[in-house]
């Protein structure tokens, strides 16, 4: 559903009670915990019960399982995911009250009034990178706010109200929300044509983020290996906003240099106007955590701290939920899972799979996320998945929208070439089919932006059963 953004979005503590319908996502669970420690009486409910759910009942957040009108007594905000739809009761009872009625975007906006807020935008890579650059604050002796679309192991949430007046935002461009903010500084880490159901045209999707430039009071750090961030940089100046450039691209402002990636970390060199910084090492693989973390140390310096405290804290982070996420091992197979849904992202994780397999068989089970994604791009994430051994696709999660016969995953498995591909079906039969495949060594990853979060728990369970 898209609710439409208000044009007075008042602090956080003129919001009375508030109430979020789809609590137990990423992005809502952040604002929720945000206010809930501002001291503001907060409420939610779920489609379904999530370790999510739990923490939050256990941090003193009323959180109610399923939708009902009557879970609205005493509220004044109400703040709905946009996977809510229309005759959701809790709409339809908000609307009938004429109570105030949020998307999540304006919902974070009220958190960010009084804060200085650093947003961290882009196609990929922004949940990592306002991570890493939380930790990298942390360390360096700052005590950020931090609102992030995913738990992080490192931080232990993710979102915590800090001692400090500065706020570190994930800003997501899905539905626009990120040209809400007006932050003092941002990040971007690369510009990919991607929400096209919302945007309709890749170039109204680059001109979004050209109007969020716009918005941006101080600062902007951008990514030189990415041609969408690197075109904002003539914009930004031009606005006298402090810019600085990040990468592997010789002409990069901040440089890095000498990149190692072996099993489980990365390591490389850092120079800035061509003196050397120092080197920094992370406890993730691949060459694109490197540049997240570069843009994070980027902002980092900019803040005015020290290159020394905020590498080290770069160092701490050790991943975040759903991005390249050790689920377990068992059987002798290692059973990785990610939210990998756009062919750039496809590529990356499976770089970094392919370090961490180290020469071992690198199964993967992939679920398509959208029909307009898939129509658009189907034939990229195809390529992109032909860098594993074996490839399994399964059905596409229609999330938001209506099936078309006439996209589906075989337009994917037809486009794979070198692994053995197939299609596999609904998600619920993945694991099943999976397991009889899967040998001692094996490295399995599971990758998408829907419920394929289901088939490596499962894989685990039935590998251990057979132990």
């Amino acid at each position: 559903m898209k609710i439409d953004i208000p044009a007075n979005i008042p602090a956080a503590d003129q919001l009375g009670n508030v109430h979020f319908i789809g609590i137990g996502g990423a992005g809502l669970s952040a604002i929720a915990r945000l206010m809930a420690q501002q001291g503001i009486t907060v409420s939610g409910s779920d489609a379904a019960e999530s370790d999510v759910v739990k923490a939050l009942r256990s941090e003193g957040i009323t959180c109610h399982v399923g939708h009902d009108a009557s879970q609205l007594a005493g509220v004044d905000t109400v703040i709905a995911s946009t996977a809510v739809r229309e005759d959701n009761p809790e709409i339809v009872e908000a609307q009938r009250l004429g109570l105030r009625l949020w998307p999540r975007s304006a919902g974070l906006r009220s958190v960010m009034e009084g804060r200085r807020t650093v947003a961290v935008a882009g196609t990929h890579g922004k949940t990592t990178t306002t991570a890493m650059l939380t930790c990298a604050l942390l360390e360096a002796g700052a005590d950020p706010s931090f609102a992030i679309g995913a738990e992080v192991a490192s931080l232990g949430a993710n979102a915590r109200l800090g001692s400090s007046d500065l706020l570190i935002a994930e800003a997501d461009e899905s539905d626009g929300a990120f040209l809400v903010y007006a932050p003092d500084g941002a990040i971007v880490t690369n510009v990919d044509a991607d929400h096209l159901d919302n945007y309709g045209t890749v170039e109204a999707y680059a001109e979004a983020f050209d109007e969020f430039v716009t918005t941006v009071d101080s600062f902007l750090v951008l990514n030189a290996d990415d041609a969408g961030a690197r075109a904002l940089t003539a914009a930004a100046t031009d606005r006298g906003l402090t810019v600085l450039t990040t990468g592997f691209a010789g002409d990069a402002d901040l440089h890095a240099t000498d990149l190692a990636v072996e099993g489980s970390t990365s390591t490389f060199t850092v120079s800035r106007s061509g003196a050397e910084l120092g080197v920094v090492t992370l406890a993730v693989p691949g060459a694109h955590y490197a540049q997240d973390a570069l843009l994070a140390l980027g902002a980092g310096l900019l803040l005015g701290h020290d290159f020394a405290p905020l590498a080290k804290g770069l160092a701490n982070y050790t991943g975040a939920a759903r991005r390249m996420q050790l689920l377990g091992t068992a059987g002798g197979v290692r059973v990785y899972d990610s939210y990998a849904h756009h062919p750039t992202e496809i590529a990356a994780d499976l770089a970094a799979a392919r370090a961490i397999a180290a020469g071992d068989r690198l199964v993967v089970a992939y679920q398509p996320h959208l029909v307009s994604r898939t129509r658009l791009y189907g034939v990229e994430m195809g390529e992109a998945l032909s860098a594993a051994d074996r490839v399994v696709v399964a059905d596409i999660y229609l999330a938001r929208e209506d099936p078309d016969p006439a996209v589906t995953s075989a337009l994917i498995v037809d486009a794979i070439e070198g692994p053995v591909a197939s299609a596999g079906g609904p998600v619920s039969g993945l694991a099943e089919l999976l397991i009889p495949e899967l040998l001692p060594g094996d490295m399995l990853l599971t990758l998408g932006a829907g419920d394929i979060t289901t088939v490596g728990p499962a894989v685990i369970e039935a590998l251990e059963a057979q132990a």
